[in-house]
Formats: structure tokens, C-alpha cells, sequence
């Protein structure tokens, strides 16, 4: 069997940038279309739903299609938001974690593909706080390959339904493009935000 995917170096990676974000950045636009205080409440609850999906959780919450714009960011953020995120990874790290069906968003899944989806939200809304605060960002390359494989999949136009919500329209880039590029273009994201 495969070594099970890890997202611990994604999670603090995420973790990491949030020591780079002032309060004066809140109001900054972000890639996906939301501010940067959106952005940090949408990771809040993501962090805490997808930790409650890889233990099976029946908690209400997971059965609510996320609402980013739905709330205000609570205060306590910089100490919450890294939290869940160690906890999240650590919820993924069970064998458990991976098997069966799983709810999150009020969607369904495979439980290995919740896992996915949520390594996949830690990437690229980590690339967009990155360039909203101007930080530079890498990503472990095993968990850039599967982000990248996650959104090719769903990039192809058999798959635009699916798609709707998520992500937007596949960008263009040249194949020669670093692979964090080529995965923010699938996701209809322009790896030259802001331009």
C-alpha cells in the first residue's frame, strides 16, 4: 500500500505565512476573489470542517456549503488558525482517515478524496495569501504533485460541473512553466496575479 499523503508540510507551510499578515492587510484583494480577511475565515472553517470530515464526524457543520462570505473573521485568529491547522494534518494522518465515505461542505466523498480536497485547499488558498501579502511560497513537492494531479483531473471539460464553485476556467501557461504555476492555472487562477 502507498504511503499515505501527508499534509503536514502544506499545513505549516500555511501556518508559516500567517506571522507575515498585518492588519493592515485585511482589506488587500486576494487571487480567489476574496479579501484577505475572507480568506483567513474561509481557512478557519475549512481547517476545522475537513479536520471533523477525516474523523467521521456526524457534527452538523459538515452538512452547510461553505460560506466564506457568511462571517467576519473572528478575533483570536493567529493563534486559532495555526492550530487547526496542525490539527487538521494530524486528523489525515490516520490510516482511519482515508477509508470509506466522508461529508464535508455538505458534499459526499470518498473519504480519500475529502483528504485530497483538503491538501489542494491548504496549497493554492496558501499561494493566494502569499501573493495578497506579497510572501514568497513553496510547497513540498509531493504534495504539489498530488494538487497537481487533483486539478488536471478536474480540469477537463468532462468535469466543468464539478468544477463550478471551486475553481474557475483553466488558464493557459507554457508547458515548460513551473509546476506551482502550471497547478494556480488549473485552477483558474493567473500565475501572474495581479497582471
Amino acid at each position: 500500500m502507498p504511503a499515505l499523503p501527508d499534509l503536514g508540510p502544506a499545513t505549516r507551510r500555511l501556518a508559516a505565512l500567517l506571522d507575515g499578515v498585518g492588519d493592515q492587510d485585511l482589506t488587500r484583494p486576494t487571487p480567489c476573489h476574496y479579501d484577505v480577511a475572507t480568506l483567513l475565515h474561509h481557512l478557519d472553517g475549512l481547517a476545522l470542517a475537513f479536520t471533523l470530515a477525516a474523523r467521521k464526524s456526524d457534527d452538523p457543520m459538515l452538512q452547510a456549503p461553505p460560506d466564506p462570505a457568511g462571517g467576519a473573521l473572528a478575533s483570536g485568529w493567529r493563534e486559532r488558525i495555526p492550530e487547526r491547522l496542525d490539527a487538521l494534518a494530524e486528523a489525515w494522518r490516520a490510516p482511519t482517515a482515508w477509508e470509506g465515505e466522508t461529508t464535508a461542505g455538505g458534499i459526499t466523498m470518498p473519504a480519500d478524496v475529502a483528504g485530497l480536497v483538503a491538501l489542494d485547499e491548504v496549497v493554492l488558498h496558501g499561494w493566494d495569501l502569499a501573493r495578497a501579502t506579497g510572501q514568497p511560497y513553496d510547497v513540498d513537492p509531493e504534495a504539489l504533485d498530488l494538487v497537481h494531479d487533483f486539478v488536471a483531473a478536474s480540469a477537463s471539460p468532462d468535469q466543468a460541473a464539478e468544477r463550478e464553485g471551486l475553481f474557475g476556467p483553466p488558464l493557459p501557461v507554457p508547458q515548460d512553466a513551473p509546476l506551482l504555476d502550471r497547478v494556480v492555472a488549473l485552477a483558474g487562477r493567473s500565475p501572474s496575479w495581479p497582471h
